[in-house]
């Protein structure tokens, strides 16, 4: 069970979730596309994700992210709730 974060939202678990199944690193507009959420709300929070290590920046230049260890932890349950608040 993944844990209880109070910072995230949906959309994290949305973007987190698409990241790992294609296992290829994508844009903001490609993540909005296939999740179907709002290009301005995944470019509001892969900062967010990234702040807390969930995602990296696999091309700085073209603003690639892609999934970390880490965020396949939280997705699997792997990952304590506090691991994440600590910090915001």
């Amino acid at each position: 069970m993944r844990p209880v974060v109070s910072w995230m939202t949906k959309s994290d678990d949305a973007i987190l979730e698409l990241l790992a199944e294609t296992g290829i690193a994508l844009p903001p507009a490609a993540i909005s596309f296939n999740i179907e959420v709002s290009h301005p709300t995944v470019r509001r929070r892969l900062p967010k994700l990234l702040d807390h290590e969930l995602v990296r920046k696999a091309d700085e230049d073209k603003g690639y992210y892609e999934i970390t260890e880490k965020g396949r932890k939280y997705l699997t349950g792997e990952l304590d709730a506090s691991e994440l608040e600590q910090t915001e």
